[in-house]
């Protein structure tokens, strides 16, 4: 099997630092109740019997499917490199700089809040179909079943919720593009100062950075399945 680099780090800290500073000084990342607090509101009890199965239940016998090797983890990594890709090189995101003429280009949030809305449905959709496809091919080894067990189960019992806090950042990006078009200096008369859009550049690269920090988060289920996969099977 090829070599291949190790997947990157749990983004989900980065992530709430992110939200906290898009948020506005009123929030930290440490608000909050623990997690623990906050697993126990997500996960009631008939998804705590779910989850529960899934750890204990009896596995069937392997299941025929898709096996992994070589050319699916490079098809794996490059779908991801794909749409990391998109989003670092969106020209929506891209920083004007002393580009004059591209200082307007973006009167209100509408089309930003479009452009993330729009990556958000491309990580949604290739999450969800990559960790379909990794979970066949981990049921047709015995050792490594239960790990898309159990991953299945999570996503039945996590997903609603994560999409319902997902679908608020495009929310918190719109107060924070007002509250940043506001604080703006304005234009000076006449001596040189600062670009009137240099706040919008600012904008641009904070929405940058959350989206590269949600993508990060949104794979990282898909990374530790790749990872298990990637585990030889111990000898007999």
């Amino acid at each position: 099997m090829t070599s291949v680099s190790p997947p990157a780090p749990l983004a989900g800290p980065v992530f709430v630092r992110l939200l906290a500073r898009v948020a506005g000084a009123g929030a930290r990342a440490g608000d909050g109740p623990p997690l623990a607090a906050t697993l126990a509101q997500w996960i009631d009890w008939p998804r705590a019997v779910t989850l529960s199965g899934a750890l204990d239940e009896r596995l069937d016998a392997p299941a025929d499917g898709p096996r992994f090797d070589a050319a699916e983890d490079a098809v794996c990594l490059q779908l991801r490199a794909q749409l990391r890709e998109a989003i670092a090189n969106d020209p929506l995101l891209a920083i004007v700089g002393a580009d004059a003429a591209r200082a307007g280009d973006v009167a209100d949030f509408a089309p930003l809040r479009s452009c993330y809305l729009a990556h958000q449905r491309a990580m949604l959709t290739a999450t969800g179909r990559l960790r379909g496809r990794l979970r066949d091919m981990l049921a047709a080894r015995p050792p490594l079943a239960r790990v898309g067990e159990v991953d299945a189960a999570m996503e039945q019992v996590l997903a609603p919720r994560e999409h319902a806090l997902l679908a608020g950042v495009p929310d918190l990006l719109a107060a924070h593009f007002e509250r940043m078009r506001e604080a703006a200096p304005a234009p000076p008369a006449s001596a040189p100062g600062p670009a009137p859009h240099a706040w919008l550049d600012r904008f641009r690269l904070d929405m940058r950075e959350l989206l590269l920090a949600e993508f990060d988060l949104r794979f990282s289920p898909v990374d530790a399945l790749l990872a298990a996969l990637r585990t030889p099977d111990p000898s007999p």
